[in-house]
């Protein structure tokens, strides 16, 4: 007799920032196709995403970077300041190289760009949650810098 594969009944429970509602209703959704993910709750801007991560203390924080109140590159870093510990994977449009750097350099374990949401978002939760790093699928093109290095700092390769 096999015995039931307990990862799938993992649950990991997510804070969810964005503050653009039909995107945050696109990503619940994506997030609701497995089981043992689920939405914890949902803020709209950065100073709640501090507030709620420390209150909530989620297994992983998924954040936009574009947010009213301060931005999550801030939220960020104040919430790894309170709780180094925590998971956080980006959700964004901002692609440059140096935003991103910038994220994983405060100790983001993650970056997706919102068009790659679709195909990266539940990939990129997994690592994440595996303690792997991740990054877009289109963010690994020639001449952009690997950032899914331990360091998290840029390199060549």
């Amino acid at each position: 007799m096999n015995s039931p594969d307990i990862s799938s009944s993992v649950l990991v429970r997510i804070l969810l920032v964005e503050d653009f509602e039909p995107f945050r209703m696109k990503v619940r959704s994506l997030i609701k196709e497995r089981a043992e993910f689920m939405v914890l709750c949902e803020v709209s801007d950065g100073l709640a995403a501090v507030q709620k991560a420390e209150e909530l203390r989620p297994d992983l924080i998924l954040m936009d970077i574009g947010l009213p109140s301060i931005n999550g590159i801030e939220a960020a870093r104040k919430i790894l300041h309170g709780n180094p510990q925590s998971r956080i994977l980006f959700l964004t449009q901002e692609s440059s190289s140096d935003v991103v750097s910038e994220a994983f350099s405060l100790g983001a374990r993650g970056y997706i760009v919102k068009m790659d949401a679709r195909k990266d978002m539940l990939l990129g939760i997994d690592a994440v949650m595996k303690g792997e790093k991740f990054v877009s699928a289109s963010l690994k093109r020639p001449g952009f810098p690997d950032f899914t290095d331990d360091d998290g700092r840029p390199s060549s390769g």
